[in-house]
């Protein structure tokens, strides 16, 4: 099984998965830990998501889940070479209001950004919401000069993705709410 946990950044997704680390039989991965270099683009992510896939199939055959921290949306996920062999996906969009994102990237990163770095941050946010509702909200962010391997014909008309917002939370709520989400899958 893969729970695909997206987000723009600061919405709270290795504050919230650190707390399912202990979850039998799941591993927690951040899409991040393979390195992130200068200049990564839309090919760069959509050919390290494969990657991540194909070490989610190494974990599912060894009878281990896998909860992939990223700002992979599902889109390019059911898109990837190597989805259809999954056992198990599912996916949640961990989002939070735009003035506490903006608060949090200020204290993850004082002074880091500029003020168009930070409305990118908020439209990357407000794509994936309409992305996670409706598979027709805007796929070219995805699709234009897209890595030629995925396979954007795996789109349905529709998708279930759970929201969790987690402005206004704590982070043992914010955590406590993913596992939930985790929890309430069958895994097999």
């Amino acid at each position: 099984m893969l729970w695909s946990v997206a987000g723009s950044s600061c919405s709270g997704k290795t504050t919230a998965a650190r707390a399912c680390a202990e979850l039998p039989g799941v591993v927690v991965h951040d899409f991040d830990e393979i390195g992130v270099p200068d200049g990564a683009d839309l090919v760069w992510r959509q050919r390290s998501l494969e990657t991540w896939l194909r070490r989610a199939l190494s974990c599912q055959a060894d009878g281990v889940d896998v909860i992939l921290l990223s700002q992979s949306p599902i889109g390019e996920v059911l898109a990837a070479p190597s989805a259809p062999l999954l056992n198990g996906l599912a996916a949640c969009l961990l989002d939070v209001a735009d003035d506490e994102r903006l608060r949090r990237l200020d204290r993850r990163d004082p002074g880091k950004w500029s003020p168009g770095q930070r409305q990118a941050f908020l439209n990357w946010a407000a794509w994936h919401r309409g992305h996670a509702a409706d598979p027709g909200h805007h796929p070219e962010v995805l699709t234009r000069g897209a890595w030629p391997e995925m396979v954007w014909s795996r789109w349905p008309p529709s998708w279930s993705v759970t929201t969790i917002d987690t402005t206004g939370r704590t982070p043992a709520e914010s955590a406590a709410a993913l596992r939930t989400w985790i929890q309430s899958h069958d895994r097999h």
